[in-house]
Order: structure tokens, then sequence, then C-alpha cells
């Protein structure tokens, strides 16, 4: 990759790479060499009975670190965002939990991976999904408009998170609900490991520690803010990748273990306070 390109330069490479590998050849995108480091952070997701009726290629572009649709309850009748939707599994697993009366947004900015998910869309027949392009640091879509913000594993991508987040916040309605999926850094985590733990997850560069991350949110204006970790990635699970790299692994084992984590983030936007008769309507 070239580092001369902005971080969001980068992604949109690294991304557009997935889905093309996705649509050219029928295999994950994890299976491509720069997508290495995937594995095993985006296997089994997602159970048998959710990948039921989605399209084969949406399954193959998931490059999340969790499922946040299956830690979000969703109610028929919700708007719901996703951002960086990829291929649009879990935009599209949200349009089915909240029915025909309800929406699913998938926002990207990548246009493979919007022509990806748009197709999957055709092909699974779903109908209240819209996908959207656009930059998860200034939404295109208004102020309280959706219920729900999700998102798989893209925030850390950010270099702006602190404007990503107040933008979640902005869109969602008061009571609103964001649910995201996100890798965290838990407590300090030395620049050597840190870069060196890059080459197995490229998002590891960007994650944010839990602390900041609550911070942050707090800034943004949310409410009760939780961090639930679901998957703590260790050293020997990259080892392959480290060593193919020309990284001493046993030097930084034990430096980061346990620092590293998959997580799921929950935070609330505040609902209004009702001052009179007519603004309870």
């Amino acid at each position: 990759m070239d580092q001369s390109l902005s971080v969001q330069e980068q992604v949109k490479q690294k991304y557009g790479a997935a889905a093309l590998q996705v649509q050219e050849t029928s295999e994950a995108a994890c299976c491509n060499p720069a997508f290495t480091c995937c594995d095993p952070i985006t296997v089994n997701l997602y159970s048998e009975s959710e990948k039921q009726g989605l399209p084969p290629s949406a399954v193959l572009a998931s490059l999340g670190c969790g499922n946040p649709t299956a830690l979000i309850d969703l109610h028929p009748g919700e708007t719901v965002l996703d951002l960086g939707s990829g291929g649009g599994i879990d935009v599209l697993l949200s349009a089915k939990r909240v029915g025909p009366t309800g929406k699913a947004y998938g926002l990207d900015m990548t246009d493979e991976m919007l022509a990806l998910a748009r197709e999957n869309q055709r092909q699974a027949g779903v109908e209240n999904v819209e996908f959207l392009k656009g930059e998860m640091e200034e939404i295109p879509l208004p102020d309280h408009s959706v219920d729900v913000v999700i998102s798989n594993c893209v925030i850390n991508l950010s270099a702006d998170k602190s404007r990503v987040l107040r933008e979640a916040f902005r869109v969602l309605k008061p009571g609103g609900r964001f649910a995201v999926s996100d890798v965290v850094a838990r407590g300090t985590v030395p620049e050597a490991v840190r870069s060196s733990m890059s080459l197995w997850v490229g998002c590891i560069a960007g994650a944010l520690e839990e602390q900041e991350y609550i911070q942050k949110l707090a800034a943004a204006g949310f409410a009760n803010i939780s961090i639930e970790p679901t998957r703590v990635y260790e050293v020997e699970d990259a080892r392959r990748f480290l060593e193919d790299a020309g990284v001493d692994v046993d030097t930084i084992a034990a430096q980061a273990a346990g620092s590293l984590m998959a997580a799921f983030v929950r935070a609330a936007k505040p609902a209004r306070s009702c001052c009179g008769p007519a603004c309870c309507n």
C-alpha cells in the first residue's frame, strides 16, 4: 500500500480490491493475499441460519470483526444505518429484522463495494434497503432520521473518529441507539506491538484505547456507554502471518497479550425531555 496516500484513499483501495476479489473469483475477500491478515478475525461471525437466504457474495465480502445485528435489538418499523456497509451483509440482515415497515441504509465510500452491495440486494430481493455513497465523517442523511446506527469494524479506519461519532449522534433520533462492533485497544499498546500487529489486522493501527473511545462518545453527547469484549486477539493467533512478515513474534508476544480485542460498543442518544403538552406529540 502506498503510504503517501491518505488513510481514506488507502481504505478505498483496500476495500475496493476486496470487492473485486469476490466478484471476479467468488472467493472470500480474505483469500486475497492483501487480506490474509483477516483470518481468524472474520470467521464464524454469522450463524448458518443468518446466512440462509443471503447471496453468497454478501457473506464472502464480509470483512468485519463482529456481528452487530446479533447483539442489538431491532424492532419492526425501525430505521437502521450501517456505517461502512461493504458488501451489505449487515444491512440485509437488519432489513429482515425491521420488516417491510422499516428501512435499512448502508453507507459506503467505495464504488466497488456499493456495486457489489446493490447486486446482493437485487439477488436477495430485498426492497426496504438503500445504499448511499458517502463518508461516515459526513453522513448524507438529515438530523434525527434513524433509530439505530450500526457498524462492523469500520470506525477504527477513520482518521477523524470524533467527527464520525458526532455525525452518528446527529442522525440518530432522540432515544436512538448506537451499536457497533469495532477493534479496541485495552490499555496502552506499545507502538512496536501496534505496528507489528497491524500486519495481521490492518485496522489495528487506528484502534482507539477503551477509555478514549468512551470519552469520545461522551463528548459527542452519548449516554449509557458500554464496551463489551467479544474476541481477544492474541499474537499466537497471528504467528504464521507475523513470521512470514519477518517479525520476531516471541519478542512482542508478552507485550501484546490481551491488549487488542473486538468489542461491542453500545451507547444511546438521550431522549428529549418534554416541557409542555404539545412537545410530547
